[in-house]
């Protein structure tokens, strides 16, 4: 069961840097550029993911693994993110 919750996070992390990436090559294919301060903006995205993720495996049962699972995914994969950006 463990292994398949941290495939699961894998997953959604990895899903969530590769659109994000995707969204990013568009947009300067387009002519657009970044947006200064979006670091930062998934910085706190990524923290509130992850006290979210804390407080959900602390305080909900074992039938809501799927939204921990969820949550841990979208923290890493912001983290995953940010690393790749610098």
């Amino acid at each position: 069961m463990i292994v398949l919750r941290l495939l699961r996070i894998i997953a959604i992390a990895l899903g969530f840097a590769f659109l994000f990436a995707f969204s990013r090559y568009a947009t300067l294919e387009r002519g657009g550029e970044d947006l200064p301060g979006i670091s930062w903006a998934l910085g706190v995205l990524s923290a509130i993911f992850t006290v979210s993720a804390i407080f959900s495996e602390r305080t909900r049962g074992p039938e809501a693994s799927l939204q921990k699972d969820f949550l841990w995914g979208l923290a890493a994969g912001g983290i995953i993110t940010i690393i790749s950006r610098l």
